[in-house]
């Protein structure tokens, strides 16, 4: 089992990032969250996953522990397996993500390309224990707002060039009480920018 891997960042390329460690290349699949904070000629210390099967061995990495005990808890999902792990990681923040599933927010994780309804559902019931330990929760998500409000600030935002999960986890997490459509978006354009 290989726990970590230091070296430097030789290539990237879609979620893939080719790490040199000692004169050899070890191709790791990654979040979009990972592959964002390194750049390439960085020395790095990624923690590292492998999965075996009789037709593949991957190798999985992660720039922080907390992304990589996510990873670990929801592999441990049945149905899921470690591509879409990542690919959950990749649909949003280590914190949102961990909020939206201790909330059970299947609307939200849904959202997320490639996860569907049953999947996210099964995700919250048998995590929604796990993560409400975890450290990031800090930024918990408004407990009241206006659902149809929050439902026009994100096709706003989609219509202004964000993905439909990021303009959704913008448009929930800047939704106060009674906040209107046009207040959602002035404050989650000026939060992105």
């Amino acid at each position: 089992m290989i726990s970590f891997l230091q070296g430097f960042i030789e290539e990237k390329r879609e979620n893939n990032l080719i790490v040199s460690v000692n004169g050899v290349g070890y191709d790791l699949t990654v979040s979009s969250n990972t592959f964002s904070s390194v750049a390439i000629g960085d020395r790095v210390k990624i923690l590292t996953y492998m999965a075996v099967r009789e037709d593949d061995v991957s190798l999985y990495g992660f720039s922080s522990t907390e992304e990589r005990d996510l990873f670990y808890k929801l592999i441990s999902v049945n149905g899921v397996g470690p591509k879409l792990a990542i690919t959950i990681l990749s649909g949003m923040g280590i914190s949102s993500l961990a909020v939206a599933i201790a909330n059970k927010d299947v609307k939200l994780l849904s959202k997320i390309k490639g996860l569907g309804a049953k999947t996210a559902e099964r995700i919250c019931l048998e995590l929604k224990d796990k993560v409400s330990a975890f450290p990031l929760l800090s930024e918990d998500l408004p407990e009241s707002f206006d659902e149809s409000e929050v439902q026009m600030a994100t096709d706003t935002l989609i219509a202004l060039g964000i993905s439909k999960s990021e303009a959704y986890m913008l448009a929930r997490s800047n939704a106060a009480e009674n906040a209107t459509a046009e207040e959602i978006i002035a404050k989650s354009l000026r939060g992105r920018g």
